[in-house]
Parts: structure tokens; sequence; C-alpha cells
């Protein structure tokens, strides 16, 4: 890369020093880290094998021959956002004698005993393949139902449910679940070989058509999108035997709600229980609930205001008890609970974030985790005794760092990042004592000719202190000033790590003179549930105000030019672009706006109602907060990208504003990408978009 970006730099993937092993984990036997990584620095990775105890490095899984992918498959990545091909994801069997390891695909290939891989015929067009936990079996859906077969191929598959039809599904998770909750998947193992599973029926809900208008051949696809104030999937749990027998359903409650965990947790000697996290359908309450043929007994039961965030911290062990977390303090801390759900003891307290449990060492009486205990621009990886006491940080100082623990808790492979830093991976030591590095990139800024943002504070109006980074241009200010804006909930920008340097449209705009800001406003993660509450109910308001105030503080430091402010964004950032123009006319005068939503009523259910109720129950905070509302105040200019089949955000949204703005007689220009979904992928088109926005903020600012 030359010491001046070009927007083929920019619209390129991965970025530099991003193409770092992904997916890091350990064998069962915690003789070896296993990671995703491309040798040569591209998409398309492997699957790795480094020795710990000689340092031998293998690939177990190469990518694979080209396959086409089906709908179900493609949606699936859209929902975890995946941009990486060839070996996306893999699995080892959680109690095999010998290691069975599993890697989805066109068709599951497997390795049993450390064996070459094969494809396990019969399993062609199979959504979510999972291992049974002694490894002897896989389960996949396929055309809505639920299937079992053994993995050594000596049986063909056996559909376990029936049933399915359009709207009708066994074993997959609803599309809520999926977007709104991080829930992937619809069906999970026992010891004993029963499986759990949902049946979600969507038939109620009417198909949202998706016309593919920018190929060769009609294409429609259709989606049974549950829109805000409207009705939801109706979902049920229920466990079969695989041995074959009759599906007995659990009791989940009565009201309205989300099911957004499902696990089996140890219970004596042998014996396993099942267990799931419930929320309401308004997020203020959830509830811990263990099943026993299909009686439920809650064994916790907590409601909170505004809302319910849901975490991936809950874990249980072998003696019955089991760690929780929960929001109750205004920050998420651990405890360690009962068999019947009674707090036995707290964990962490403070005003500080646990960012996520790594792991827990039984065994050894610790629990692993990150946190923002340092500073909330940075993430720890610390431990604390099981039994309460002092905690032990583990990474070091600044930067942000997560982890993986080995299943005998002996070591950590370590991911760390920073502003200065990329992305690399080391062996450690469970006590911190060793650390051995087993990847590191050879990217640096300054051969790279980046340099990394300011990260720096701004008071909002009310006094909260906020958090920014600033990618400053050559020169004096002031300097037309740029805004790279997300702004919503459940995302935070402002972080000391690698991936804030190379975001090489800000760093690409700033060389082309563009002073570029990039603001955590209140709402936003990272600060603990007060700071992310301000947004309750009032979405477009208070994170406008507070965007504001960032430009004219930039302004009284004479380092940008108040009458020459732009901003960008793309989904919660494209509409938080559309109404800074729109409630901010005076001071945001250009503005780039990707896959924007317009109107909440047209979002979904899961997302929506968290933060903004029901159109029925707030509808003035849904008129206020609605792009259509306020259309007839723009005067800048202003340009809305979008995708022809985003599932997530759909074009409708744009259609929306543009009949708005048309009626209220306002300008726009218009981008769009007829085959291109929320997330675009197209390189041409990503180089074509990028060159876009350079020269509409050239032309305007």
């Amino acid at each position: 890369m030359a010491d001046r970006l070009t927007i083929s730099d920019v619209a390129s993937y991965p970025r530099p020093g991003m193409d770092a092993p992904g997916m890091i984990g350990f064998t069962p036997d915690s003789r070896a880290v296993t990671w995703l990584h491309a040798a040569d620095g591209g998409l398309v990775r492997s699957l790795w094998r480094i020795d710990i105890e000689t340092g031998e490095r293998s690939v177990i899984a190469g990518p694979g021959a080209d396959a086409p992918m089906s709908r179900e498959e493609e949606l699936l990545r859209e929902r975890t956002r995946t941009r990486e091909l060839g070996v996306s994801a893999y699995s080892w069997a959680r109690d095999s004698e010998a290691p069975v390891l599993m890697i989805p695909g066109p068709v599951v290939r497997v390795s049993v005993g450390g064996e070459p891989l094969r494809e396990l015929d019969g399993t062609q067009g199979a959504l979510t393949p999972t291992l049974s936990p002694d490894g002897a079996q896989l389960s996949f859906v396929r055309a809505g139902e639920l299937h079992v077969m053994a993995v050594d191929g000596s049986s063909e598959a056996r559909q376990l449910t029936s049933g399915a039809e359009d709207g009708l599904t066994h074993g997959l998770a609803d599309y809520i679940a999926q977007e709104e909750f991080g829930q992937l998947r619809g069906h999970w193992w026992s010891k004993d070989g029963r499986i759990a599973y949902l049946r979600v029926d969507e038939r109620h809900i009417a198909p949202y058509p998706i016309v593919h208008q920018g190929g060769d051949d009609v294409d429609v696809e259709s989606h049974r999108y549950p829109f805000a104030g409207d009705d939801n999937a109706e979902v049920s749990l229920w466990v079969v035997p695989t041995s074959g027998g009759e599906a007995i359903a659990q009791r989940l409650p009565a009201e309205d709600g989300y099911l957004v965990r499902v696990a089996w947790w140890p219970d004596g000697e042998d014996g396993e229980r099942l267990v799931v996290q419930w929320i309401d359908r308004q997020q203020k309450t959830i509830r811990l609930i263990a099943f026993d043929d299909g009686r439920p007994t809650t064994l916790i039961d907590e409601s909170q205001e505004p809302w319910v965030n849901v975490a991936d911290d809950v874990r249980a062990l072998r003696d019955g008890t089991f760690l929780w977390s929960s929001e109750l303090t205004g920050f998420r801390h651990l405890s360690l609970h009962e068999p019947d759900g009674t707090v036995s003891q707290a964990l962490t307290d403070g005003e500080w974030m646990v960012d996520g449990v790594i792991g827990v060492d039984e065994d050894g009486g610790w629990v692993y985790f990150s946190s923002t205990r340092g500073s909330p621009l940075e993430r720890r990886v610390e431990r604390v005794p099981l039994a309460g006491g002092e905690i032990e940080t583990l990474s070091t100082a600044g930067g942000v760092h997560g982890a993986s623990l080995s299943r005998d808790g002996a070591w950590l492979a370590m991911l760390d990042s920073s502003l200065n830093d990329p992305p690399s991976v080391s062996l450690v030591a469970a006590d911190g004592s060793n650390r051995q590095p087993l990847y590191e990139s050879e990217v640096a800024p300054k051969a790279l000719g980046l340099a990394p943002p300011d990260l720096r504070t701004f008071t909002a109006v009310d006094g909260t202190t906020l958090y920014g980074a600033l990618y400053r241009p050559d020169g004096e200010g002031p300097h037309p000033l740029l805004l790279a804006v997300y702004g919503g909930p459940h995302a935070q920008t402002v972080l000391d790590a690698w991936g804030l340097t190379v975001d090489l449209r800000s760093q690409y705009l700033a060389q082309q003179g563009f002073l570029v800001l990039k603001l955590d406003n209140r709402g936003m993660a990272g600060r603990g549930l007060e700071f992310e509450a301000h947004l309750h109910r009032q979405m477009g308001t208070i994170e406008v105000d507070d965007q504001a105030a960032a430009v004219e503080q930039l302004s009284a430091e004479g380092l940008a030019d108040i009458e020459r402010v732009g901003v960008y964004g793309w989904s919660y950032g494209g509409y938080m672009t559309v109404m800074s123009m729109l409630r901010r006319p005076d001071l945001f005068k250009v503005g780039v706006a990707g896959a924007p939503v317009s109107d909440w009523d047209g979002y979904d259910t899961g997302y929506t109602e968290r933060y903004m109720g029901t159109p029925q129950n707030n509808a003035e905070g849904y008129r206020e907060g609605s792009l259509l509302t306020h259309a007839d105040r723009l005067r800048g200019q202003l340009l809305l990208i979008h995708g022809g089949v985003d599932e997530n955000v759909h074009f409708r949204h744009t259609a929306r504003l543009i009949t708005a703005l048309t009626a209220a007689d306002r300008d726009y220009d218009l981008l769009m990408f007829p085959a291109e979904r929320h997330m675009p992928r197209d390189q041409a088109g990503l180089e074509y978009q990028e060159r876009r926005v350079a020269r509409y903020f050239e032309r305007h600012l």
C-alpha cells in the first residue's frame, strides 16, 4: 500500500492487519490451538492446528471446492455478517472418546480420531449441522425438518419431525432470534440422545416479497418479517428422543415473549436438565427456567427498566451451581448461584462492565472474563475466583483483548490489538506467568502511511463525558468536518483498537483534507445501562444533540469549519445521517446515508420494541423518530444508498423516504445496488460506492 490511499484500498477486504486468525479455540484434549486463517491474507480461510508442545503447524481442513450457496445459507451468513469464505466454521464433539471434528458447508465434512476429512453423504443442503456430544451422530435441518444420521455413514439420515410447510419449521431459529438475540441455532443435543428443538410457526405473518431486479432471471424471495407492533412468530420448545418416540412439549410462559437461549445442564451424576432463558415481549423481564419432563421451574426472575440486554454469560457447573450475569446494578456483573437459583456469591461489582465470560475452570476454581475495568475504551482479560476474591488482570495494559480458554484450564489463546498494533495472538498460561507469540502481523501504521486517530473526550449538553476518535488532515484548521456516525444502541465504535486505525474511508477522507470524527453518543454501548438508556422511547433525538455538541466544540477549538460539516453512516448510521440533517439543517450541510431506517414502524419487533416500545403505546416517539415526519426540513445535499435485496433494512425504507422528500419538494440523490443485501459484498460495487461517496463530499463541501 502506498503512502496515500486509493479508492481501491478503501474498498478492499480484509483491511490491512485484519487478516488475523479467527474463531480461535483449542482441541478437546487441550494439546493444540485451532483457528481459521487465510495464509495469503485474503478472505478464503482454512482450519489450522498449532501443537502447543512442539509448535508444529498444519492445515487440517482446506477451504474445499467452490460450491453454490443455497438461499438459506446465504441468509444465515447475513445474520452473522460473515464476509470470509472457505472454512467459515468448525466444531468438536464435546464428550467423544476420540476427537470428532465437523465442518459445515454445502456438504458436511467430518474427521474421527484424526483421520482425513471426508464428506458425509446425505448432508447436501444441511442447515445448522450439529454433532451429538459423543460425536457418533449428526443432526441438521433440511426442508424445514430435523434429521439425524450416524457420523460413520453407516445409515441414511432419519427424519425426526414432520409437518413442515411454508412458514412452519422444526429445528431452526426464527428471524428475530437470529438477528436480534444472536440465537442462530434451533436444536440442541443432550448427552443421553435427546434433542430439544424449536417449532417456529410464522404462517400468520404476511409474506414480505423481495424482488431481485438486477439479474437476468425473475427471482422473488419471501420473508415472514414481523414489523414493530405486529405479531411475532409462534415459537414452542419440544424434546424428542433420537431413537424414536413422541416429542414432548416444554411448557413455556403463556404470555408473549422470546426464547433467547437454550441449553442442557448437568443434573446429578450423569443426568441433564433442559434450561432456557426467556424474556417477555416488552423485554423488561428475563427468566431462567428449568424443565423436568416439560414441567417448568423458574430459577431466576429479574425485571428492570428500561429493558433487559441478553448476554452469553450463563455457565452451568458440575455440582449444579451456575454462573449468572445481570445489569441490575446498572453495569453487567457476575454472580454464582445455587441449583435452585439463589445467589451464593457475588463475583464482580463496580462502575464498569463485564463484557463477556470467556470460560470457567472448575478444577482450578476460576472464572475468566473480559471487562471495561480499566477504561470504556479498553477491554481487559481478567479472572476471579469462583469462591469470590480479588480480580487478576491477565492481559497487557491498554488496547482491546479477548481470549479462549483451553478445556483443561491451563492456557488462554489471547487476541490483542490497539490503535498502534494490529491483532496478534499469544498463548498465555492461565495465571499469566508465561506468554508465547503464536501470530504477529507484519503490518504497521507508519508502513501504511496511516496515523492512528486521536482519542479524546467531548461533553454532551447534560454534562456527560463522551468519547471520540479524530482523524486529522495535514495543515492548520479550520478544516471541513465529516462525522462518521453510527449512533445506535448495542454498538461501540470508539475503542483503543486497530480496527479504528484501518477505517480506510475515514483515513482516505482525512488525506483529502477533511477532519473526520467518530463519536459515541449517549445511547451507545460499552458504558453501562444508564448511558445506553438515554434514547429510551426517543430514538433520533439525544443522539443528534450529542453529535451536534461535538461539532460545535471542534469549531470553538478552531479545528472545524462550522460552515462545512458533513455526515455519513450505514444502517442506524444512515438513519442518523438523515436525522441529523433534518433536525439540525443549520449545521449538517451534506450527508451520505446508507440503508437508513426511515420509520421505525417498518423495522422488526425484537430490536425496535426494546428501545421504542410499540407504535401503539409510543405513537409520539415513533412520529418524532421518523424521518418521514421531518422530510420537509431538508436543506442540504443528501445522497441515499441502498441495496435492492436488503432483507434487514428493506429498500422500502428508502422508497418511503423518497416519497416524503418528493411530496415536500426536496432534492436528493440516489445510488442503488439492485443485487446487494444489507452488507455490500461486490468488489466492483464497493469501489464504485467509495468513489461516489468521496466525490460527493468533495463536490459539496
